[in-house]
């Protein structure tokens, strides 16, 4: 390779994508002119559009994953159990797989519908498949086989623990408040 190749493409490498000017006019005959050059005096009825790079995005992860994604979701179910749900969790995180984080408290007739009426957790499904509480080489031979990565892939970031309930409001006072100075009494029953 010559040094002028090699210099010429460092050149072209090194040119950043950038949208172009495009350029739409009438000419003095009636012909419609589309140029990436300034139209010239005599034009009529002239357009400038810029015109972005030819860049296609597309997903930042590999189609295996997206596969294992479409194909098996993961859905944690996890609240604040202690050290099995921390764990569960720091598990997919540091395998870097994307999961959907449920917790049983905000729909518990739901949770134990969905798991025959247990409340044990964590629970995993990858897929259809359920993995109740947490044992690493479970969960790792039910990833593996969904397809997913063993490694976080770049640009991975985990999903946030699902927000904690509203506490409801307790009932308002039905009763009348006392006046100072009266004696707490109960109301009198009604007269048969």
């Amino acid at each position: 390779m010559t040094k002028a190749t090699v210099l010429l493409a460092a050149l072209i490498l090194a040119i950043p994508v950038q949208a172009a000017q495009l350029y739409r006019w009438v000419d003095d005959k009636g012909r419609v002119e589309w140029r990436d050059t300034p139209p010239p005096t005599t034009a009529k009825k002239v357009e400038k559009r810029t015109i972005g790079g030819s860049v296609i995005e597309t997903s930042t992860m590999p189609y295996s994953q997206q596969q294992a994604v479409k194909n098996f979701p993961v859905t944690l179910y996890a609240g604040n159990c202690g050290d099995g749900c921390d764990k569960a969790r720091a598990h997919l995180v540091s395998r870097g797989i994307p999961f959907t984080p449920k917790d049983p408290q905000h729909d518990i007739e739901g949770y134990r519908k969905l798991t025959d009426g247990g409340m044990q957790v964590p629970l995993l499904f990858v897929g259809r498949e359920r993995l109740t509480g947490y044992e690493t080489s479970a969960w790792n031979r039910a990833l593996d086989s969904a397809g997913y990565a063993r490694q976080p892939l770049p640009g991975y970031t985990a999903p946030k623990p699902p927000a904690a309930p509203v506490p409801a409001k307790p009932p308002a006072a039905t009763t009348a408040p006392l006046v100072p100075g009266e004696a707490e009494t109960p109301p009198a029953a009604p007269a048969p």
